[in-house]
């Protein structure tokens, strides 16, 4: 909806630098393209390169914040309220690399996820993910990204996210979906 769209950042706003996952600010007044806007944060070219834009900074952009419901959703972790593991894997599929656009579910990228109920603490959730090369500086981003989703799922109390090399990705992971918005079927 508001890719490649050209924007004025409106105030300065913390950005994070793909593929370095170095955090920097880009200053107020800084011509941006929008060229990806998935998952509630907004990839955008700059003079020096892409940098990621979370979704708490999307008013830099001059656009509303995107947080979701569930997010915003009072905290059901500490009952004993059951996890659908269909609604953390749903939630996953928002998170995105910031150079593809296909969440890291369709990519292959999650090799695991455990839902361990615990009584009266909200469940814990254990992910195991990779990258699509294990020298991105995006890794402890896009994991952070996936863990902050996961914990906004209702009953979860406690969730981590490890990146895992081993089996190493490859293009044969990536779902039908996938291959379909990448052409690559």
């Amino acid at each position: 909806m508001h890719e490649n769209t050209q924007r004025n950042l409106l105030r300065d706003c913390e950005a994070i630098r793909i593929p370095s996952g170095e955090v920097i600010t880009l200053s107020a007044g800084t011509s941006v393209l929008i060229t990806q806007a998935l998952g509630g944060s907004y990839t955008v070219a700059t003079d020096a390169g892409l940098a990621r834009i979370t979704d708490a900074n999307a008013d830099a952009l001059g656009l509303e914040s995107q947080v979701s419901a569930a997010a915003a959703a009072p905290d059901s972790a500490a009952g004993d309220v059951a996890v659908d593991e269909k609604a953390v894997w749903d939630q996953l599929r928002t998170c995105y690399d910031p150079e593809i656009p296909v969440n890291i579910v369709d990519l292959g990228l999650v090799y695991d996820c455990l839902v361990t109920p615990r009584e009266g603490q909200g469940a814990r959730v254990d992910v195991k993910m990779t990258l699509t090369a294990p020298g991105c500086g995006m890794g402890p981003t896009i994991a952070a990204e996936a863990k902050q989703k996961v914990l906004s799922v209702p009953g979860v109390g406690d969730a981590e996210v490890e990146l895992v090399w081993d089996p190493a990705w490859n293009q044969a992971m990536i779902s039908e979906v996938g291959k379909m918005k990448l052409g690559l079927i």
